[in-house]
């Protein structure tokens, strides 16, 4: 059988180009009538695929030169916790280096599952990080095709998100020895900013007089979205601030720190954490990042809308913020009691002559 050849079907007046790649059955339309045209077309359409030739490089190779790309435009964080994880785990399932051609479906779809049934979570995230390499790796040239988007996750649960409220979050500081983590603590929760922003916060990012915090990109950090946003300061957030500043003020200093000078590890800051949570007999499911989750949930509740919302957490689409948008059991509550107390509620239900008026009080 050839490689490449012609052939015309009942259902098109224009001749077929058949040809086998990567060992599947492929057809292409000469847009030909004429089959002297046609096999012009052929020879044309042999010569550009031959052109196509994947350039050989193995896994690690890959990750090393991808790793060093996207360095520079994503967050040492997003680098440690999705990057690097990723292919780390993906290369110890498979034991071994290999061409990024021979890394196949098949063996995807066994990380993957067994990935899944040891933690969910992460398996997604190896699959969405490793899948967005690949769609690079295409672009590169290294590879036809992305095996990791033939991958299909299942569809996860959708379940509301953990979050504290102020008395939970006294609980979490009582537990908690050191002040730099209480005030740490407390200044996510009244933030609503990532774990990174945080630990990379200098006093020139704190304007008294405007009473606002800039979270702003820098030769050494960068936003996930990478742009800037202002946080009000609200007058317990003051009361923290000025108890922390030092005497003499030194713009580039850190505003948290163990060490002078020397960045927190975000590891160790949410390990601390989760140490005080289980010290304070709290749930298991909350993290640090439940902080921020908790800030953006209180302040919708409290009547902020979800655009507002999105501008203070510095999301890029509103579809990210909806996540937040949910209502605390206390709030379904009273959602539900505005049709459940009859005649007594300005005759909430009335069935006079067959009809329902339905007179809501939603102040």
């Amino acid at each position: 059988m050839n490689n490449y050849y012609l052939t015309k079907s009942k259902y098109s007046p224009y001749w077929q180009v058949i040809y086998f790649r990567n060992g599947k059955r492929t057809t292409k339309s000469s847009g030909k009538k004429i089959k002297s045209e046609a096999l012009h077309f052929l020879t044309e359409f042999k010569e550009k695929l031959n052109k196509k030739k994947v350039i050989p490089k193995t896994l690690y190779e890959f990750e090393r030169e991808y790793i060093s790309w996207i360095s520079s435009t994503h967050s040492k964080s997003y680098l440690d916790r999705a990057v690097k994880l990723s292919f780390r785990m993906f290369k110890e399932f498979i034991r071994s280096d290999i061409l990024l051609a021979d890394i196949s479906v098949n063996l995807i779809d066994r990380f993957f599952s067994t990935t899944f049934l040891r933690a969910e979570y992460s398996a997604r995230l190896y699959l969405k990080t490793l899948k967005s390499a690949f769609n690079t790796a295409i672009r590169w040239g290294l590879v036809e095709s992305n095996a990791f988007a033939k991958i299909k996750a299942p569809k996860a649960f959708k379940t509301f998100p953990a979050y504290i409220n102020e008395s939970d979050l006294n609980k979490i500081c009582e537990a908690t020895k050191e002040e730099y983590l209480k005030n740490l603590f407390e200044f996510a929760f009244l933030t609503g900013a990532r774990l990174g922003e945080i630990l990379s916060l200098t006093w020139k990012n704190i304007n008294y007089s405007e009473r606002t915090i800039l979270i702003s990109n820098s030769e050494s950090f960068h936003t996930k979205n990478k742009q800037d946003r202002m946080i009000p300061i609200n007058n317990r957030l003051a009361e923290i601030l000025s108890s922390m500043q030092p005497s003499k003020r030194i713009p580039n200093d850190l505003v948290f720190f163990k060490v002078y000078g020397v960045n927190l590890n975000s590891n160790f800051v949410s390990k601390k954490f989760k140490k005080a949570v289980r010290s304070a007999k709290l749930s298991e499911s909350i993290h640090f990042h439940t902080l921020r989750h908790s800030f953006a949930s209180l302040i919708h509740q409290k009547g902020a809308s979800l655009t507002a919302v999105k501008d203070l957490l510095g999301h890029q689409d509103l579809k990210t913020t909806l996540i937040y948008s949910h209502l605390s059991n206390e709030n379904l509550v009273n959602a539900v009691e505005l049709i459940g107390t009859s005649k007594k509620n300005n005759e909430l239900f009335s069935t006079n002559a067959g009809k329902i008026p339905i007179k809501l009080n939603m102040n």
